[in-house]
């Protein structure tokens, strides 16, 4: 069986407020914005995306884990609860699906409780700090990992 060519792109908690939630931090793109660029660039390799944006944890697993069935890799924003959902880490290493983290703050610059992430180790793929075009960034190099074509 060949591998699905879809993407599972996952934002958490508060990244419905894009555009308008401290733009000083997170610029003034919308998630709108983030879904057109990571879908842009997945079209560009020959990729679809589903996009799910959810305030809600269990929403967020849940559909983590239907990815198991069309998706090929997940892209996630996890949100605050990067640094806070040992079930959400536990879900992604679950799969068994290829992970990209992004961030569209730096968030190794912030505050301490910023600093670690529950997602890291279960990512093959980190992008922090690149606002709105990471998103492009974690595509590119998750779609390189999941088609062989990562430089070892």
């Amino acid at each position: 069986m060949t591998s699905p060519r879809r993407l599972l792109l996952v934002n958490g908690p508060n990244l419905n407020l894009l555009g308008t939630r401290e733009p000083a931090v997170y610029g003034t793109a919308t998630l709108a914005d983030v879904e057109r660029v990571t879908t842009d660039a997945a079209a560009r390799r020959g990729f679809e995306v589903r996009a799910v944006q959810s305030n809600h944890e269990g929403v967020l697993l849940d559909e983590i884990h239907a990815a198991r069935e069309d998706c090929a890799g997940i892209v996630i924003n996890p949100g605050g609860l990067t640094h806070t959902s040992v079930v959400l880490r536990d879900a992604l290493a679950g799969v068994g699906l290829p992970v990209a983290e992004v961030h569209i703050s730096d968030v190794r610059a912030r505050e301490e409780f910023r600093h670690h992430s529950y997602v890291a180790d279960v990512a093959l793929v980190h992008v922090v700090g690149e606002g709105v075009a990471g998103y492009e960034t974690a595509v590119a190099r998750l779609i390189d990992i999941i088609t062989g074509q990562a430089e070892g």
